[in-house]
């Protein structure tokens, strides 16, 4: 259509028009004249519209697929997360017989000292803290761990905390160079200072150069001023060799710690000191001394040697 006077009159007059027809529909409600009109043209519109529909919600449903998907695919990696931590739980039956027995022993020691301990689980070793001999346990400042706590297991003493966060803790084990507790031997009141060697025995060194030791002496914890960061009477571990007295103020031990501290797991936290040192009471029982065979040889004289009797006819 050329654009020309009569045109745009026409277009008015259409725009004015429809306005119009909105009023009376609004106003008319569902009694609208023009609601005849407005089913005819869905009568006629209808199929149109559903053909567009029926085209574009392929594409509808195909985002939506898409999006489902990746929340099954969550949900699913979930699952399998949780189902190999259950496997993990369940199907570990001789791991889980050896923390219970660890755990047991753990129980027994705190028992016999009198120690109130926070158990944990070693989430790590010393890799992420250097060089030195440590490990981090899964409790920390929210389960009431602060610094220069003594840490034990079910075989003897472990190290001391050294680092506190939220929720897990650096323990310094007893086996670190930098480490050195107090002791005192078993049955007496001989002290000294135990110092880590890596992998090697702990070394001693007794506070007097004449005292009276001998391998297989056992020793325990001595306990520090308001125990921290020691508390008294942890096992520490047995004498392996004494070095000869030289007449000097001190006598060097060489000493096998109780615990292996490459092959730990539970341990704990002494939360809470004994009221009294418990002395020698947390040692193990004394291991037996096994008794040696004794052989008896019985001689029985021979059937085929002569009688005196025969000896002298024959001559």
């Amino acid at each position: 259509m050329r654009d020309t006077r009569e045109s745009r009159l026409l277009l008015v007059l259409l725009i004015a028009v429809a306005f119009a027809l909105i009023t009376v529909d609004i106003r008319g409600g569902e009694d609208s004249p023009v609601d005849g009109a407005r089913q005819g043209a869905a009568t006629v519109f209808g199929p149109i519209e559903s053909g567009v529909s029926a085209a574009v919600d392929p594409v509808g449903n195909a985002v939506s697929a898409i999006r489902d998907s990746g929340q099954r695919h969550d949900r699913l990696a979930a699952l399998e997360k949780e189902n190999a931590a259950l496997k993990a739980r369940l199907g570990s039956d001789d791991r889980s017989r050896s923390r219970l027995k660890q755990l047991d022993k753990m129980l027994k020691i705190a028992g016999q000292g009198q120690y109130g301990i926070k158990g944990a689980e070693v989430i790590a070793i010393g890799a992420a803290q250097g060089f030195s001999w440590t490990i981090t346990v899964d409790v920390g400042a929210n389960d009431g761990i602060k610094r220069d706590m003594t840490v034990l297991n079910g075989e003897g003493l472990v190290g001391r905390v050294t680092t506190v966060g939220p929720n897990t803790a650096t323990v310094l084990l007893a086996s670190d160079p930098d480490f050195t507790v107090g002791t005192r031997m078993e049955s007496g009141d001989e002290l000294g200072f135990a110092s880590g060697q890596g992998d090697r025995p702990l070394r001693v060194e007794l506070l007097n150069g004449k005292a009276e030791v001998k391998k297989g002496d056992r020793m325990v914890t001595f306990g520090s001023q308001a125990d921290r960061p020691f508390v008294p009477g942890v096992p520490v571990g047995v004498v392996s060799r004494v070095d000869p007295s030289g007449g000097g103020l001190t006598r060097t031990l060489y000493v096998t710690p109780y615990v292996g501290f490459t092959k730990l797991d539970i341990v704990g936290v002494v939360v809470e000191a004994p009221k009294k040192d418990p002395r020698d009471t947390v040692l193990p029982p004394k291991p037996k001394p096994t008794p040696r065979p004794t052989v008896t040889v019985t001689v029985t004289p021979s059937a085929e040697a002569p009688v005196d009797g025969q000896n002298q006819q024959e001559q």
